[in-house]
């Protein structure tokens, strides 16, 4: 039984956390607000590999397929899958049962040092929408809420349904909190 992720049988790659933070530092250079966009374009590109290895990684482990997998089940292994694959630790809790929160305290794009001024894991947002959208069998949108880039304590993204998203954005903009704005809808 496979223990971790094997790049050499998947479309993966090895991806040293430094690169990922010089590639986001020289977008913010070169691109300006720009940059998120093109991280994020990058991050949904990968999405279907790394579903496709996810897949293949619960299958070696004699798991089963992603969509039998209960809702607990299929969140511990995501964690574990992503932890074995490097990003980083991840937990998957429900917020007033409109979003799912995947919080992370080591994520492997945050830049703890990094000093930014707003939650910085584009590539993951993009990510996650793919990956997650994958397992919904619908089109989903994430927003990073906190992230250890811009001095947080952890990174915490959001994921819910376009909707969903666009209420918590549009309230957040107004000055709610994305608890208020989620209780909202509950």
């Amino acid at each position: 039984m496979a223990t971790t992720v094997d790049l050499s049988s998947s479309q993966l790659v090895a991806l040293p956390r430094a690169s990922l933070s010089a590639l986001r530092a020289a977008l913010i250079r070169d691109t300006g607000g720009a940059y998120a966009t093109f991280l994020q374009e990058a991050g949904y590109a990968g999405g279907d590999a790394i579903f496709a290895s996810f897949r293949g990684w619960l299958a070696d482990r004699g798991v089963g397929a992603p969509e039998t997998l209960s809702v607990d089940l299929f969140q511990a292994q995501a964690a574990e899958f992503f932890r074995q694959a490097g990003w980083g630790s991840l937990e998957i809790t429900p917020l007033h049962d409109v979003v799912a929160m995947v919080d992370s305290t080591d994520w492997a794009e945050a830049d703890g040092g990094g000093g930014l001024p707003y939650p910085a894991c584009h590539f993951s947002t993009g990510l996650f929408a793919d990956f997650f959208g994958r397992t919904a069998e619908a089109p989903l949108a994430v927003l990073e809420v906190e992230c250890r880039s811009s001095g947080g304590q952890q990174c915490r993204f959001l994921v819910g349904s376009a909707e969903v998203m666009g209420h918590l954005y549009d309230r957040m903009a107004a000055g709610a909190s994305y608890d208020e704005a989620a209780s909202e809808l509950a």
